[in-house]
């Protein structure tokens, strides 16, 4: 027979037909003369044996369509075998596993590829090998197999493009094969035009990955678990019958009191595991980190694709080899230029209907992504072993941080009701509240404002005591300590948690493992040593081959410098410095706003619209400001990760730091500016009557209320908070992700094929995963706590309630960013690690920020230390009486600078000749009128007097709360040691088996020997026969 003939043979009623049921094509099966002889194995070895074949073998010629009525075919008998046969897919669990049912898909590679023809379709189904495994040819052709289509219609040429991507998808899948890695192809989904490549890692490989990495895995050696005694047992008893009721029903999450003793993964020592079950002893989750280690340092560089034939085609060829030299790391670059579309790990099935088989994540869907569960515990074990130990800790971080939010809201809600509780006995607010005092206050606004009465703010003097009053002080130096315990019980349950996860002594791996290079890092380092080759070439180009191997040497080692990064460290710091700019002037926008629209409202005819412009301005300034919050937030996200890829960092560690570190920065500066305006800068620079500030020479600055800018302060941190929360944390998180599900819905039924089989088949588990929204890295989720930690401490003293909305934010949050990891993301892959990164020392920095900025907000935004100077320094009867009075300062109406004095001076009913406003300067009659008076000196003295006091001592006492709470509890520390020492003993007793064994192996060895000298000589011929005999005995090591 001819080699490039093909067998036709009609297949067995009784052989399953996989998923092309519905072909014509059924009991044909296409193969070259080898293969088609060959027994059954398994995919990895079909796989091999194409790369084995000579090239002029490889080459299949598929035979016109029209002949195939020319075989007998009985296109009937197809059909009632098709409907007798087994679904395959119920075999392989709907894409869980391989066709055969027996390998389990550890990855998933998807591809675009461009459906034309049927003959396309034809020539991609015979492809298949029909073996029993059905499952080891892959569709597209492996590298060096071509495929020639002889059908009546010649197919039209494809654009070179795609076949370059193409012919790079089969050396990167050879490559795949040749590491280990099992591949089986699939293409007659119901996505038309996308491809998925399904991978499988088996055994040896797994554990060649596991000793690489140092994966710790769990020994046969179990210990007993510390238990406490006496008093302390009895009262974990008691804790664990109260809080049962709200433990979540996961077999993880029981307490143990026995443990495994785990240790680095090695071949060499296989018998320490319990490998009795291979199939569970690598979890889905380890498997897919294994894989896609492999994936990312698979090489891909050899450029097999040629865009066309003869020398006119030699420079854009040598173009294309040193372009696909930039691919040679692996799946990263892969996907960055569009060879692949996707990847990604499976779920482990379905989450939700009524005959879904048990899995995890169907467990982790009932017992946390659900609203139902919100009062009970996360199953933080469970989450790690699906999700991996990085996400695990960010939802341990995120329940820790909503625990101690606890205490520190219900002692803001004591702090506020005793505001209210002490709101009609306060002095001031009933001295700006009486009528009969009769304080006339000086204008609000040139020529349009007139004089007005204290007594029309009583109820913003009233609302400010709800928040400025001396337990204020109190709460800000317990939110302080809140947050040095936080940070101290946080590192506690990591180390719990360490323990727990077999991640102590994971430094070193770590290390290795994130110190891979970027796919982008290596293309800027390719470009540059061609760069520099290419002038070196030009100025030497007659040189020596040794020569030119030490220049290939040198540049092999080349790396960035900071002068090759220069460019891109400037425009970082110019970027940042304009969109701090930036942030700035629309904040100032905002000021120009209140202040044009508190003048034009002033104008108004209506008394209650004079009564309530403070308040309208505030209100709409506010919106407006969180409105341009929530756009710069995205904004600034974009551009920070811009200005960190023009950076191009070497590791992925390092881009993630940096990215991290400038999108803190810019959302820090948007989110927190206007905060920082109205506690600090407004009111301050105001100037007095006669003498005003202008902006622009025509606005006047903005005061304070009577009562102060606290009040304001507080509107402002609680708008601009709870709208964040609300629209952009929970309203985004929920509604955007829903609206991109439904677009790509749209798409695909736009798409879909009208074929009765596209509608009756049920999706593969990695058609419906490639449907759900990639997984986005953690740092959005961080970012919103991490600002919403910064409301919470900062600002604190203005606003004692910021602790319940933030608890009920997040209560909210956990199960939201749960049911989003669980049914609308992709399974991300598992990412190990200790510790939450850069994002501690983040925490870290809030917290020490925090005790300054509480310590200025009480001492200059507040009015406690004006009260405590009246109080001690000025009241006659050592009450707060007179002291409204004490804080104002009187002004001759006489005094206004012309065209600033009031059009209307009779508003009132009488004519005013003295009009009063806050500040502590000289009467009008004294000889330094209008200077600053020795009153506003001892203020200030005292306000920076407090804010050494106060941020001194509440620093010492959160050192000493860091000091005096242990990082590892004692009980970890003591297991970690035992785990250590039991390590030894089991490595002492496999040393003292081995020396027994040789031992005895030596005792035999010299009894053999005696036995052997003792033979007598008379057979001398075959003594030298006996004693080779002798000594030619077994030894089973």
């Amino acid at each position: 027979m001819d080699k490039d003939e093909i067998h036709l043979r009609r297949l067995p009623a009784a052989a399953p037909w996989g998923p092309h049921g519905d072909s014509e094509f059924h009991g044909v099966d296409f193969l070259p003369d080898d293969l088609s002889e060959a027994p059954d194995e398994t995919g990895m070895r079909v796989n091999k044996k194409y790369s084995c074949l000579p090239a002029e073998e490889k080459g299949i010629h598929i035979i016109n369509i029209r002949a195939i009525e020319d075989i007998g075919y009985d296109q009937h008998e197809s059909t009632l075998l098709n409907s007798l046969s087994k679904n395959p897919d119920a075999d392989c669990k709907y894409g869980l596993y391989f066709r055969d049912g027996k390998r389990k898909v550890d990855y998933i590679l998807v591809y675009h590829y461009k459906k034309s023809s049927s003959g396309r379709a034809l020539a991609r189904r015979t492809h298949h090998n029909d073996t029993s495994a059905r499952s080891t040819k892959q569709d597209h052709p492996l590298p060096g197999k071509s495929v020639q289509l002889e059908m009546g219609e010649s197919e039209p040429p494809a654009d070179s493009h795609e076949d370059d991507k193409r012919f790079r998808r089969e050396e990167y899948e050879g490559n795949l094969v040749e590491a280990g890695l099992e591949l089986e192809h699939d293409e007659d989904t119901k996505i038309h035009g996308v491809g998925f490549v399904k991978i499988h890692a088996p055994w040896n490989v797994l554990c060649r990955e596991a000793e690489f990495l140092k994966l710790k895995m769990p020994t046969k050696k179990m210990y007993q678990i510390n238990q406490t005694h006496g008093l302390l047992k009895k009262i974990n008893s008691v804790i664990q019958k109260i809080t049962e009721p709200i433990q979540p029903k996961v077999a993880e999450h029981k307490p143990q009191t026995v443990k495994r003793l785990s240790y680095p993964f090695s071949r060499e020592k296989q018998h320490l595991f319990d490998l009795s079950d291979r199939d569970s002893f690598f979890d889905s989750k380890t498997r897919s980190t294994i894989v896609y280690e492999i994936l990312k340092r698979t090489t891909c560089t050899k450029a097999k694709y040629s865009m066309g034939k003869g020398e006119g085609r030699k420079k854009e060829t040598t173009l294309l080899n040193k372009r696909r030299k930039c691919g040679k790391y692996g799946i990263t670059s892969l996907l960055a230029n569009g060879v692949y579309s996707a990847a990604y790990p499976l779920h482990d099935g379905d989450y939700e209907g009524e005959n879904v088989e048990p899995n995890d994540r169907k467990l982790l869907c009932e017992e946390w992504a659900s609203y139902g569960v919100f009062y009970k515990y996360q199953p933080i074990d469970l989450v790690r072993k699906y999700f991996g130990e990085k996400i695990g800790l960010y939802f341990a971080w995120l329940g820790v941080y909503t625990q101690m939010l606890i205490p520190a809201s219900i002692v803001g809600i004591i702090v506020f009701l005793y505001g209210c509780a002490t709101v009609d006995e306060n002095i001031p607010s009933m001295e700006m509240c009486d009528q009969r005092n009769n304080i006339t206050m000086c204008p609000l606004c040139d020529r349009t404002c007139s004089y007005w009465k204290m007594s029309s703010a009583c109820a913003t003097a009233r609302a400010s005591h709800l928040f400025d009053n001396p337990a204020t002080v109190f709460f800000s130096v317990f939110m302080a300590l809140w947050a040095a315990t936080f940070m101290e019980h946080w590192k506690r349950k990591q180390m719990r948690l360490n323990y727990r996860w077999d991640l102590t002594g994971f430094e070193e791996e770590e290390e290795a493992v994130k110190d891979h290079p970027r796919a982008e890092y290596e293309a800027k380092v390719l470009e540059k040593s061609l760069r520099k080759e290419h002038k070196h070439k030009e100025k030497h180009r007659y040189f020596p081959e040794e020569a030119a191997n030490k220049w290939r040497q040198r540049t092999d080692k080349e790396k960035l410098t900071w002068k090759d990064r220069f460019p891109a460290y400037l425009t970082n710091f110019v970027g940042i410095i304009f969109m701090v700019g930036l942030t700035f002037a629309i904040v100032f926008g905002v000021i120009i706003y209140r202040i044009s629209t508190a003048a034009a409202l002033a104008i108004s005819s209506t008394p209650s619209g004079r009564s309530s412009v403070r308040v309208t301005v505030t209100a709409t300034a506010v919106i407006i400001n969180l409105v341009v919050i929530i756009i710069l937030d995205e904004v600034y996200g974009c551009i920070a990760r811009w200005l960190t890829q023009i950076e191009v960092p070497k590791t992925d560690k390092n881009f993630e730091e940096r990215l991290i570190f400038k999108a803190f920065l810019l959302k820090f500066v948007n989110a927190y500016t206007p905060i920082f305006y109205v506690a600090f800068f407004k009111g301050r620079f105001v100037g007095r009557p006669g003498d005003y500030v202008y902006i622009f020479h025509s606005f006047r600055m903005e005061e304070c209320a009577p009562g102060g800018c606290l009040m304001e302060l507080c509107i402002q941190l609680s708008i601009i908070m709870l709208g964040k929360q609300l629209i952009q944390n929970n309203l985004f998180e929920i509604g955007i992700p829903k609206m991109k599900k439904f677009i790509r819905y749209m798409k695909l039924k736009r798409r879909r094929s009208l074929d009765h089989e596209e509608h009756v088949k049920k999706k593969q588990r990695y058609e419906v995963d490639y449907n759900l929204e990639p997984f986005a890295g953690l740092t959005p989720e961080y970012m919103e706590m991490i600002i919403q930690f910064g409301f919470v401490t900062l600002f604190v003293a203005s606003f004692p309630l910021a602790p319940l909305f933030a608890l009920l934010n997040n209560i909210i949050e956990i199960r939201l960013d749960a049911k989003k990891f669980v049914t609308e993301l992709r399974r991300p892959v598992a990412v190990r690690a200790k510790d939450i990164g850069i994002w501690y020392n983040i925490l870290r920095g809030i917290g020490k920020l925090a005790v300054i900025i509480n310590a200025f907000v009480i001492s200059f935004t507040s009015d406690f230390i004006p009260r405590l100077v009246y109080l001690y320094m000025y009241s006659e009867n050592g009450t707060m009486h007179g002291f409204v009075n004490h804080t104002l300062s009187s002004f001759n109406v006489s005094d206004f600078q012309a065209g600033t004095a009031p059009n209307d001076p009779m508003d009132l009913g009488y004519e005013v000749q003295i009009c009063r406003y806050k500040d502590y300067r000289e009467p009008p009659w004294s000889e330094n009128k209008y200077d600053i008076s020795k009153d506003f000196w001892a203020v200030l003295a005292a306000r920076l007097a407090f804010v050494i006091v106060f941020q001194n001592l509440v620093m010492f006492m959160s050192d000493f709360v860091d000091w005096i709470i242990p990082d590892i509890p004692k009980d970890i520390s003591q297991q970690i040691h035992k785990e250590k020492v039991l390590m030894v003993e089991v490595f002492m007793r496999e040393e003292q088996g081995k020396l027994q064994m040789l031992e005895t192996w030596k005792d035999k060895d010299k009894k053999k020997g005696e036995n052997c000298n003792n033979h007598s000589p008379r057979l001398s011929g075959s003594h030298t026969g006996s004693l080779s005999s002798c000594h030619s005995y077994p030894v089973d090591v």
